[in-house]
């Protein structure tokens, strides 16, 4: 129990890697605050003892202020932990046939909606407290055909977090993020990835397998330990070799 006395917020929490990184902060002892969009958080974890729940509009700055406050409020008035997991592909276009609309739809959800959620958690984070964005490995390969957006939007986050750690670590908040490689079990690639596009990138991971939302949340849960901390401003390749940073 890693975690008791730690207050938990994660953002997307409800499906995915947010799901996992959720279930395995509560299984740690921590207090869980959990954003999502449309989806309802899991009974099984919503009804657990220490767990709040609420609807957020990530891309609205005006709403993640009013119900990450509301959260902080739920959580004891303090925020040791956030984790910035919202966010999405929202589809596969390719730059020719892209509109200002899209573009700024997957910037917003895939980045604005770090710098809005960072912006109004830090009034409630303690001193040595953690932000754990996840990124992806389409920030350093480009992603996959019709990503262009979301790899330059998972490209800032990891720009952000390197800024934050600079700007906050004053404050001893340790700032980090994790870029995963594929994911599966998650909504995700069940939309976006088809399965042949799935069994040719497994084919080229050195470990022979695909990532699970347990392996990113291992790791946010050793980024937010204590011994993880000294990791400030690091981005974690998580991809079982198929990639180096």
């Amino acid at each position: 129990m890693r975690f008791t006395d730690r207050t938990v917020l994660i953002t997307g929490g409800a499906t995915g890697i947010g799901l996992g990184i959720a279930e395995a902060f509560a299984d740690e002892g921590a207090r869980v605050a959990i954003t999502t969009h449309e989806r309802p958080v899991p009974t099984a974890l919503s009804e657990r003892e220490g767990v709040v729940s609420s609807r957020m509009e990530a891309t609205s700055a005006d709403d993640v202020t009013r119900v990450i406050d509301r959260l902080a409020q739920s959580l004891g008035g303090r925020i040791d932990v956030l984790v910035n997991n919202a966010g999405g592909l929202v589809d596969r276009v390719a730059v020719s046939e892209m509109s200002d609309d899209h573009w700024h739809r997957v910037i917003d959800l895939n980045l604005t909606s770090v710098f809005s959620c960072v912006r109004a958690a830090l009034p409630h984070m303690t001193e040595g407290g953690r932000i754990i964005s996840i990124s992806s490995l389409a920030a350093h390969n480009g992603g996959g055909s019709g990503a262009a957006a979301y790899a330059a939007a998972k490209a800032g986050v990891e720009g952000l977090t390197r800024a934050l750690a600079k700007e906050l670590g004053p404050r001893r908040i340790a700032v980090t993020a994790i870029a995963p490689g594929l994911i599966l079990e998650t909504p995700f690639h069940e939309r976006f990835t088809p399965l042949a596009d799935q069994q040719a990138t497994i084919a080229g991971i050195p470990l022979g397998r695909p990532g699970i939302p347990a392996d990113v949340a291992e790791a946010a849960l050793y980024l937010a330990s204590a011994p993880g901390g000294f990791a400030s401003g690091a981005v974690l390749a998580l991809n079982g070799g198929a990639a180096f940073h």
